[in-house]
């Protein structure tokens, strides 16, 4: 299936089985903002807690905070939002529309990388499996001639907006005879830096009213909350703060679905550590957060680390951890050396000391910050998108199915009763009761049971138990498998401990 067709059913399917619906949809909905529906906020839910779980709970020097959305005005002075935080684009002349200059300039790589996939693709169906795809990648020279090109456009890109060229850029768009999507047309304006912050007011008239902005992330809440939360929880560095919440960016070319919207959710750790470690923390967290999305099973060939071309002004080093969603391969979560610009920022600006005493080494420092940032809402995308699948059955029928990871899954159990009578509801009804306390249950009697099973799967239902004849008789119930669709008979008693075992967060972070 083509990766626009793909795309296509996942949004789709998101809305008809109530997961993202646009917002405001009675009234035409509004660009680039989506509402979860019963079932993506329950997902959206899971992933959060997943990656708390696994960040502040099995971490005993990680700790979280809930900092406010609104911040004071200075703060995004010192980050250097005011001044920084802006995004280069350009308008096509004859369609009227503004992009990304550097995200058209990446999807002429992203393209480029497509073009390697397909030499991958036809190498591995000439040699079967005697292909050995890594010594492909290093050595044929097509391939290496694509990774080649790519890495030069993108180096030249992040050279010349390091610098702030903006003529080159465009000059650079021109010389790869880059086409607006919509009109064809290669009729560009010059490139301009555009402010993503919204800006808001805070007072009870317009003369009093303090000019704010609504937080473009959630890093700062951290960063002017280190002394308190230091203090109070006796933190020792290295240590972590981490938190998750809503941030706002107006970003001009928000696009592909939940990808890019205006309001977003982050859920990030700032890790304070001692200057001139960051290297070695650095590669730790490199290491660490690639191995909690390997948990999920999601397969190691999704993912791909990719060194930014171009550093903030706060990193002396940045990577990304790329993801394959439907459109190719796009940041799914940042890792980054701040150094010391953070807290040595804040200092400057506040007139407030943000400083650490190491009793070891009897002295004070600005603590360096290494810090991991995953989208929330691209972080579901991922899981929808990659879980999303079409399938022939050996009858030659079709089914679709979601296959979720079922630690993350909404619904992780649906309970049927074969028929709605002899008692059997009644036998369904008490398993959900006792089952719901520790997972979440959903309870079906409508249609045939096949049908029901199409809806579960649909819906990424990870398991499925119906209640039978036999089950009055041998407290037994038939426990059906979402991916297989296997099934096997489970006394009922038993079914609280086989299901624990497959839907736990335990069980799927020991894999990290």
């Amino acid at each position: 299936m083509a990766a626009e067709d793909q795309f296509k059913k996942v949004i789709s399917h998101a809305k008809e089985y109530g997961y993202v619906f646009p917002s405001s949809e009675i009234y035409d909905g509004l660009s680039a903002v989506y509402d979860y529906g019963q079932n993506g906020v329950a997902l959206k839910n899971n992933i959060r807690a997943y990656w708390w779980k696994a960040m502040v709970q099995m971490h005993e020097n990680i700790v979280g905070i809930d900092a406010a959305i609104f911040m004071h005005p200075t703060t995004w002075k010192a980050s250097g939002h005011v001044d920084a935080f802006n995004d280069p684009l350009i308008d096509n002349k004859d369609s009227k529309k503004r992009y990304r200059a550097d995200v058209l300039i990446e999807d002429y790589v992203g393209k480029l990388d497509t073009k390697i996939e397909k030499e991958v693709a036809k190498a591995a169906k000439r040699f079967g499996d005697q292909f050995d795809k890594e010594q492909f990648l290093s050595t044929n020279l097509r391939v290496l001639k694509y990774k080649e090109r790519g890495s030069e456009i993108l180096a030249r890109m992040g050279k010349s907006l390091g610098n702030e060229d903006l003529a080159d850029v465009k000059a650079l768009i021109e010389e790869l005879e880059i086409t607006c999507p919509l009109s064809g047309s290669r009729n560009w304006t010059d490139v301009k830096q555009f402010n993503l912050m919204f800006g808001t007011k805070l007072g009870a008239s317009a003369e009093s009213a303090t000019d704010l902005f609504l937080r473009p992330e959630t890093a700062q809440g951290i960063f002017v909350n280190f002394s308190n939360v230091q203090k109070t929880g006796r933190m020792k560095i290295p240590f972590g703060i981490a938190q998750t919440g809503k941030a706002f960016r107006n970003e001009i070319v928000a696009r592909q679905f939940i990808f890019r919207m205006r309001e977003f959710e982050q859920m990030e750790m700032q890790f304070f550590i001692q200057p001139g470690t960051q290297k070695e923390w650095y590669d730790h967290w490199k290491k660490t957060r690639l191995n909690w999305h390997l948990s999920l099973g999601m397969g190691p060939d999704n993912y791909r680390f990719h060194d930014h071309d171009k550093l903030a002004h706060y990193a002396d080093a940045a990577c990304d951890i790329e993801f394959r969603f439907p459109f190719g391969f796009k940041e799914l979560e940042g890792i980054h050396s701040r150094t010391d610009f953070d807290l040595s920022s804040h200092e400057k600006f506040s007139s407030k000391k943000l400083q650490y005493f190491d009793h070891e080494r009897s002295e004070s420092y600005v603590p360096y910050v290494l810090e991991t940032s995953v989208g929330l809402d691209r972080m579901f995308l991922a899981v929808f998108s990659n879980a999303l699948q079409e399938e022939t059955l050996e009858d030659g029928s079709q089914r679709t199915v979601l296959k979720l990871p079922a630690v993350l899954a909404p619904t992780k159990v649906a309970v049927f009763p074969l028929v709605k009578k002899d008692g059997l509801p009644e036998i369904a009804q008490s398993i959900v009761n006792e089952l719901k306390w520790d997972m979440e249950i959903a309870y079906d009697e409508k249609d045939a049971v096949g049908r029901r099973y199409r809806r579960q799967d649909a819906l990424g239902t990870p398991f499925c138990i119906t209640v039978d004849h036999q089950t009055a008789e041998d407290q037994t119930v038939t426990l059906r498998h979402r991916d297989t669709m296997k099934q096997q008979r489970v006394a009922i008693s038993e079914l609280s401990e086989v299901l624990k075992k497959e839907v736990s967060m335990r069980t799927w972070l020991e894999r990290i």
